[in-house]
């Protein structure tokens, strides 16, 4: 068995026509962008913005105390050190862009053709989310994505395992920017109803002195650069 993971994950799958990738992008869009759609899609989203706060918080010292996954697709990383400081504004920054980048990795690895890998490596992250969920909830979220991603790796055919592969990669992309809007939308109705709203930006905004707007438009700049670049990557221009 060890023998066939290892070949299916060092295995090679031919590049989809550009058609192909343009009408998985096109999906991946109505996807991400509609109500329903954006709702399933977001938990995926969520569980890689609450990986990169927890890995943020450990590359910069921190210890983690566990994670928290909500049925409103919103998420809680905990995490003890200095409440203040490079190591705390780091932590707090990782998580909205890190769906655009793990996107954009997805993009140069399945540009490489190694579209098997990187479903393998959606599931290593499910497997390492595991262990730091602390609610059932978060637990069956990451339980059933893993299980799903893993079993389509497994036993999809190479064309069906490429087409997968590249609408998780879109669907990250797509999904970082829309997750930005949302966060904006949420809020501009706290401060209608007189409330202050505690996202990552207005965290930010405590922790530098700088506004949050200009965290959010910070946001939405690397989410559009990362879609941006993997679109140059997907259909490069002669």
């Amino acid at each position: 068995m060890i023998d066939d993971l290892w070949t299916r994950l060092s295995a090679t799958q031919p590049p989809l026509h550009p058609v192909v990738v343009v009408g998985l992008a096109v999906l991946a869009a109505v996807i991400t962008w509609s109500p329903t759609g954006h709702h399933l899609v977001r938990h995926v989203v969520t569980v890689v913005h609450e990986a990169g706060h927890a890995l943020v918080a450990l590359v910069v010292g921190r210890k983690l105390s566990g994670i928290t996954l909500h049925r409103d697709t919103s998420g809680v990383t905990v995490s003890r050190g200095r409440p203040r400081g490079p190591g705390m504004v780091a932590t707090v920054l990782a998580g909205y862009p890190a769906p655009a980048l793990v996107g954009l990795l997805g993009a140069v690895v399945l540009g490489a053709g190694y579209a098997a890998a990187w479903l393998w490596a959606l599931v290593a992250l499910c497997v390492a989310m595991l262990l730091l969920i602390r609610n059932l909830y978060g637990a069956w979220v990451v339980l059933a994505l893993g299980v799903t991603v893993a079993a389509l790796s497994w036993w999809a055919p190479g064309p069906v395992l490429s087409a997968a592969a590249h609408l998780t990669v879109w669907g990250l992309l797509l999904a970082a920017p829309r997750a930005v809007v949302s966060m904006q939308r949420g809020r501009s109705h706290a401060r209608q109803r007189g409330r202050r709203e505690l996202s990552d930006a207005d965290q930010l905004a405590d922790l530098t002195g700088i506004p949050g707007a200009l965290w959010v438009g910070f946001f939405w700049a690397v989410c559009v650069a990362c879609l941006a670049a993997a679109l140059w990557l997907a259909l490069p221009v002669p």
